[in-house]
């Protein structure tokens, strides 16, 4: 028998969480972690928000599963809020990040074949990206070890380097159908893409009969400071991809699009059991009344302009360690001379300090959007103490 009856997919480490309380969480032998995690980018609120469950225990108690064969009142006024937030002009429910990207890939799929250029179906993603475990996901990545012992894998995806342009247009031809891309690649080690790049994506997707599918499963959401990051490029997609903090650790995420580029995805398209469920509608609607109070978005930027000055102070004293600050808002990242796994379970173990490891040999900073000065100072310090604890391995 192994040693515990969860499939192994996952190097789970020694923390053991079994409750939370805003930034913080506590072990089952009562230790307590500082949260610059946030359940990689999901819990945006921290934990225990009361809001969020009084939300969930209230609609628990109501209503919490009914087929999407009936209609959804809960699911109508939560999209409705979030059409009138952005772009779009019809949701589609998920249960996760993954799922709401392939919802993206199949609008879009389904979008030319609508138009009656089904030829129009490869997808040019970018090197370097994360998007997901689905076939359909690990397809529109070059990473090996997500690909390996997979194959075979999706046809028409074509993945070209991230931030080139110029490599971007290369791969057009006539059976384009979509460009889907990060604005800020999160797994990939918080790089964000150049306004020259998002710009270029969206002029090509205009000029060729394409589509611009943005993945903003980690970096919206009120993450980067804006609702979604792609406002900072001061552009729209067609089709959009949310999940993590849209339900501030309740599994949801949803696909949004305009009206033109759904207009494939007609009865019998596409579905889920779960998707839209009342439970995870009130979860939502608890977290966008918070996230759309007045001010929140301004104080997540300043919170982020504040880590960031911090750790970019913090660099000097350990130069031999930290090379640079890098990311948007409270989605920022640190990236390493060395190893950053090793480095993050340093600050895990030793330190109390919970992040998460990204490529590029980043430490990523993903902490809940509701951390105050106090907390800041506190992650810094750790840092501090864990840098100057820690011994690079020797290299192999």
């Amino acid at each position: 028998m192994p040693i515990t009856p969860l499939m192994p997919v996952y190097p789970r480490c020694g923390v053991r969480p079994v409750r939370g309380e805003g930034a913080w969480l506590i072990g089952e032998r009562g230790e307590r972690y500082l949260d610059m995690a946030g359940g990689i980018a999901v819990n945006i609120l921290g934990h225990g928000h009361p809001a969020l469950v009084k939300a969930i225990a209230d609609q628990a108690a109501t209503l919490m599963h009914v087929s999407n064969l009936y209609g959804s009142p809960q699911g109508e006024h939560f999209a409705q809020r979030l059409v009138d937030k952005t772009f779009a002009d019809t949701v589609f429910f998920t249960n996760s990040g993954a799922e709401a990207v392939e919802c993206a890939i199949k609008t879009a799929r389904r979008y030319h074949f609508a138009d009656g250029r089904p030829e129009k179906n490869r997808i040019i993603a970018f090197s370097n990206a994360f998007h997901g475990r689905t076939m359909g996901a690990i397809s529109a990545t070059n990473q090996p070890k997500m690909r390996e012992g997979f194959e075979p894998l999706l046809p028409g995806f074509t993945v070209v380097p991230f931030n080139d342009l110029a490599a971007a247009e290369a791969a057009i031809g006539p059976d384009a159908a979509a460009f889907l891309v990060e604005p800020v690649q999160g797994e990939g080690g918080i790089l964000p893409a150049t306004q020259e790049f998002l710009s270029g994506l969206r002029r090509l997707a205009d000029e060729n009969g394409m589509l611009l599918i943005l993945d903003e499963v980690q970096c919206g959401y009120a993450r980067t400071g804006t609702f979604f990051a792609h406002e900072q490029y001061g552009l729209t997609p067609d089709i959009m991809a949310v999940a993590k903090g849209i339900g501030g650790g309740f599994p949801l995420g949803a696909c949004l699009a305009t009206e033109e580029a759904a207009k494939g995805m007609v009865i019998g398209t596409h579905g889920s059991t779960y998707g839209g469920n009342p439970l995870a509608m009130a979860a939502g609607e608890a977290v966008l009344d918070i996230v759309g109070e007045q001010g929140f978005l301004d104080e997540v930027k300043r919170l982020g302009e504040r880590l960031r000055a911090a750790l970019e102070q913090m660099i000097p004293n350990h130069d031999h360690l930290f090379q640079e600050v890098r990311g948007l808002g409270l989605m920022l990242g640190i990236k390493l001379k060395s190893d950053s796994r090793a480095f993050v379970a340093h600050l895990r173990d030793n330190h109390g300090l919970l992040t998460v490891a990204g490529g590029d040999n980043v430490v990523r900073l993903l902490p809940p959007l509701t951390i105050d000065e106090g907390h800041i100072a506190e992650c810094v310090e750790r840092l501090s103490a864990g840098a100057r604890s820690y011994q690079v391995p020797a290299a192999a």
